[in-house]
């Protein structure tokens, strides 16, 4: 049986430590007071046990079989079901750890379902131990105290979150290649951290209307008002956390344009050069190419070329090349090609 602990209480304190949920059915008879049970991955057969014994709704329990919920609280006449989703921040990996936890609260008895390592509910009950007139308030001192652990267990992880998005700041102008990943992840982060954080005001809402009808104690109002405080102060700083990515994720996006257009004007320069040093060589090859095919022509082997038997052939051949050459070298040089 996955019991954690199993207690009765009576008069804030613990008058009983049943050894099984049988022998807690019976004690608490004997007591009074009110059981608390901390239930750590249960079967479906002992979630069945406990809603015969406690007169569980049966959507509540199919909720709690199937696991996988949303942070909500739902009431079924003088009882409540709430669905919390703890988190830690993981230090080693740099990543955030959501987890589920069920609690079910009714006249007499507190069950706690834990689904994950997170929260710390064996500190909730030595704090709740150590303070008799707290724990004297029933069962809704139990809900209160698990709601301020799950909400003070944010806090590191928002600090985590935070730290992130700093170093996400020095990456972006860096150069880093990886920050569009991280950016993303951590954008995915948050959203999970806003979907298990938004929830709790609408909870403490249901509530705080239902503190005169069920007579909440006036002290524990207070209390549960002061974590709602908590929550509304952690959800500005998710939707701070959410703007700043969107913000990383623009800069971002106008650096990687910067350095395109930075690239492309380098190449485009570039290729200007290369067409420029183009011009020079093909102007050049042409003036060269004239006097060429002229000395060429003149080369060649024939017996028959009058101009070889004329005294001015000679002159007249070396003023050809020249005047091609020189004509070809000013056509060039008007048109910027050389």
């Amino acid at each position: 049986m996955p019991v954690v602990d199993n207690a009765i209480y009576s008069g804030g304190r613990r008058v009983a430590t049943p050894a099984s949920l049988e022998e807690t059915f019976e004690t608490r008879e004997t007591h009074g007071g009110f059981a608390w049970i901390g239930l750590y991955r249960p079967t479906d057969a002992e979630l069945d046990a406990l809603a015969s014994e406690f007169g569980l709704h049966p959507l509540a329990v199919e909720d709690a079989k199937k696991g996988h919920q949303r942070a909500k609280l739902e009431r079924y006449g003088d009882s409540l079901f709430v669905v919390l989703r703890p988190a830690r921040y993981l230090d080693a990996q740099e990543q955030v750890e959501f987890g589920e936890l069920h609690v079910f609260i009714g006249p007499d008895f507190a069950i706690t379902i834990r689904r994950a390592e997170s929260p710390d509910l064996a500190s909730v009950r030595r704090r709740l131990e150590s303070s008799p007139d707290l724990l004297a308030k029933g069962p809704e001192a139990v809900l209160y105290a698990v709601l301020d652990e799950v909400v003070d267990e944010y806090s590191p992880v928002d600090a985590g979150l935070e730290n992130d998005i700093d170093e996400i700041e020095e990456q972006l102008f860096s150069g880093d290649p990886e920050v569009t990943r991280r950016i993303y992840d951590l954008a995915s982060e948050v959203m999970e951290f806003q979907r298990a954080t938004r929830p709790l005001v609408a909870m403490f809402d249901g509530l705080e209307r239902g503190f005169e009808k069920y007579a909440v104690d006036l002290e524990l109002q207070r209390y549960l008002r002061d974590v709602k405080d908590h929550v509304i102060r952690i959800i500005e700083r998710g939707d701070t956390f959410r703007q700043l990515l969107q913000n990383a994720l623009q800069v971002h996006s106008t650096l990687v344009a910067q350095r395109q257009n930075e690239e492309t004007r380098v190449l485009s320069e570039t290729a200007l050069a290369q067409s420029e040093q183009s011009k020079k060589i093909s102007s050049w090859a042409a003036i060269i190419f004239a006097p060429s095919l002229i000395a060429a022509v003149y080369g060649m082997n024939f017996r028959y070329m009058p101009e070889l038997g004329q005294p001015w052939g000679y002159p007249f051949a070396i003023a050809l090349m020249l005047g091609f050459a020189g004509a070809l070298y000013l056509i060039f040089k008007r048109r910027g090609w050389l």
